[in-house]
């Protein structure tokens, strides 16, 4: 009996650990995997948070036009800031495609533990949270919680679709450093395929057979730096287009462009028959512009109107592209980008005015190029108006054979017409009318246009403390920044907010009075602000007073420092003009003033002056940006510029006690 029970018990351990063998098995990380954590990667610097070991796409087109692509991942972590990127993401389209298969591993520092995730950790949620309905949405399984520094974290995912358009993107990189990056596309055997570089020298496919395959290896770092081009401008990409035969293309599957023409076409053929006008649209408009006596006062009515409706997108099918018909916008009373700009086009034919529907990137303004014809580089749809000569706006392109265009982004209700937003600003962006469509470089909005004006009044008491108020007025995007920061947050914030501006100069200050005025329509924001500093002023030896006529600093940092750059410096058009006068105090006479300074440079002009008259000390000082790309080999000149107005704006003003 004994004998028995035992051999028993024996049998249950050999199953048990047989169990345990084939689970281990099960959640040993695949192949690929491990030899991606067997690799020895290059010492970073120790901000550099983490670096990919593999990033490769394996692309197959089907002659149906099915697209199926198996996606494989791997990151170690190398700090622990860079737990954010053990996270697996997958988009896909409810109506064109689905994730067949998603799985993920963490290898733990060591490479004793292995963690494995499954369909159990996979979580599904909408891709674009402000849509009330939106198809694209994204599977996600989430490591972070589980990683650290020292692991490797993979994931692998099969996904099906059927794509609106036969060309699709590749990052090689984001910022992070990366060994291997591969995009592999196989097309049938009587497809082509070809594709467009960015961000860096020309990069050759290797084709072998109908399979094209681009690589990238050992990728640095791009490191961020202040006033640098956006991501997308910065890391390598390539553009796809695969295209059938001529028997398979006539057959209608998915779509290829051969000319920004063809682009225009396209578009046109969506959104025209969706500019629908019926009566209460018409009676709209004609309400809105009855007291207008110029075109330009009709357009800006009707415009204040169409950035006032809630934006509210719902995309289903052909839907992400095609707009809503413009008597469903306005009987609904929202839309999204494209809806706006549609209702807005019927509005405006109800007053006799053409306009054209306008595809952009928000986001980076050097993001479209010319050289891929393509509708996936727009991801924003904004409007063209055909206006007369005696509508003068600084948002004014010439089309050459539409005649000028006022370009207006509905959607951005802290942009009025006449301005434009600051990534909109001198993109490439198409506007769709059919063969006369063409892409055209949007408006740069002068410096004068978005303008700063400070007045600071201020008195400075024998014991060094500084009591004042400060008056703010501006335009164009320097307003928009002010009415985005006001409209953004509560009152207590906001509050803050200006608070934590005003002790950035003036150390201890207490801000008294906080009064804002946002005049939307007319493009223009008020600031007006009091405020004490009981120690502003230092007094040396009873006799002497030593301040900053700089009470406060301007709202952007000076932050062009380091000695060398590696990225372009972008600086944006604006002006900004400070006059501070500041009451001396009795029994003190102005011992030492800091040198006038005026800079003139291709980018960018300042001046500073002070004047002592009646008892005040008049500090003066304007600055000039003209929106600019400066390569780094000329980054000098730029770092040079801002240090010698960071020095001005520091130095001190000595007062001597009589």
């Amino acid at each position: 009996m004994l004998y028995k029970l035992t051999g028993f018990l024996f049998c249950l351990a050999l199953l048990a650990t047989s169990a345990a063998n084939a689970q281990a098995i099960e959640d040993a990380p695949p192949a690929w995997l491990q030899q991606a954590a067997a690799l020895n990667v290059p010492t970073y610097k120790r901000d550099v948070p983490a670096v990919v070991l593999v990033d490769e796409a394996n692309v197959t087109v089907g002659a149906d036009g099915l697209v199926t692509t198996t996606y494989t991942y791997a990151v170690r972590i190398l700090t622990r800031e860079g737990r954010a990127l053990a996270v697996a993401t997958e988009g896909y389209e409810t109506d064109t495609g689905k994730v067949r298969e998603m799985r993920a591993w963490l290898i733990r520092a060591g490479g004793n533990s292995v963690k494995r995730y499954d369909k159990d950790d996979v979580m599904d949620q909408a891709a674009a949270l402000n849509d009330v309905y939106n198809e694209s949405r994204i599977k996600k399984i989430d490591a972070t919680g589980d990683a650290d520094a020292g692991a490797v974290f993979g994931y692998q995912t099969v996904v099906e679709r059927r794509s609106f358009f036969n060309q699709m993107n590749w990052y090689f990189q984001e910022r992070v450093p990366v060994i291997s990056s591969r995009f592999n596309l196989t097309v049938p055997a009587n497809w082509r395929a070809a594709s467009v570089t960015f961000n860096h020298e020309k990069i050759e496919p290797t084709v072998t057979g109908s399979t094209y395959t681009w690589e990238l290896r050992s990728l640095a770092p791009i490191e961020p730096e202040p006033n640098s081009p956006r991501i997308t401008t910065l890391a390598p990409r390539i553009a796809v287009s695969y295209a059938p035969s001529a028997s398979a293309a006539s057959s209608g599957i998915n779509r290829t462009f051969e000319s920004w023409a063809d682009v225009s076409r396209w578009y046109t053929q969506l959104s025209d028959p969706q500019v629908t006008l019926d009566d209460p649209i018409a009676a709209k408009a004609r309400e809105l512009t009855a007291t207008s006596k110029t075109e330009l006062e009709r357009i800006r009515a009707i415009s204040r109107y169409v950035q006032k409706l809630q934006y509210i997108s719902i995309q289903i099918g052909m839907g992400r592209f095609r707009p809503h018909s413009a008597t469903e916008v306005f009987a609904k009373a929202y839309g999204d980008c494209k809806d706006k700009a549609n209702l807005m086009r019927a509005m405006l034919k109800a007053v006799k005015i053409e306009s054209y529907p306008v595809l952009i990137y928000s986001g980076d303004a050097s993001y479209v190029r010319q050289e891929w014809v393509s509708p996936s580089q727009f991801n924003h749809c904004i409007i063209a108006i055909r206006v007369s000569d005696e509508t003068q706006v600084p948002t004014i392109v010439q089309h050459p054979s539409l005649g000028r265009l006022l370009i207006f982004d509905a959607t951005d209700s802290q942009t009025p017409l006449g301005d434009l937003p600051d990534d909109e600003q001198g993109s490439f962006a198409l506007v769709a009318a059919g063969g006369d469509g063409a892409l055209l470089r949007m408006p740069t909005t002068p410096p004068e246009s978005n303008q700063l004006e400070r007045q600071v009044e201020a008195v400075l008491s024998p014991d060094g403390s500084l009591a004042g108020s400060i008056q703010e007025r501006s335009t164009g995007q320097s307003a928009a920044g002010e009415r985005r920061a006001f409209n953004y947050l509560s009152r207590p914030q906001y509050v803050k907010l200006i608070e934590e501006w005003i002790t950035r100069g003036a150390s201890g200050a207490k801000v008294s009075k906080v009064e804002p005025v946002d005049d939307g329509a007319d493009g223009r924001f008020a600031l007006d602000v009091s405020f004490s500093a009981a120690s502003y002023a230092q007094l040396m030896q009873d006799r002497l007073l030593v301040f900053k006529p700089a009470i406060v600093s301007r709202r952007e940092s000076l932050v062009l420092t380091e000695a060398i750059r590696k990225h372009p410096v972008v600086l944006e058009a604006s002006a900004y003009t400070e006059t501070a006068r500041i009451k001396l105090p009795e029994g003190f006479d102005v011992d030492e003033v800091p040198d006038a300074l005026k800079l003139e440079t291709p980018f960018g002009n300042y001046n500073a002056s002070y004047d002592v008259k009646d008892g005040q000390l008049i500090f003066t000082r304007r600055l000039i940006l003209r929106a600019s790309t400066i390569p780094a080999d000329q980054y000098a000149s730029v770092r040079s510029f801002f240090e010698r107005i960071r020095a001005v704006e520091q130095s001190p003003v000595v007062l001597a006690k009589k």
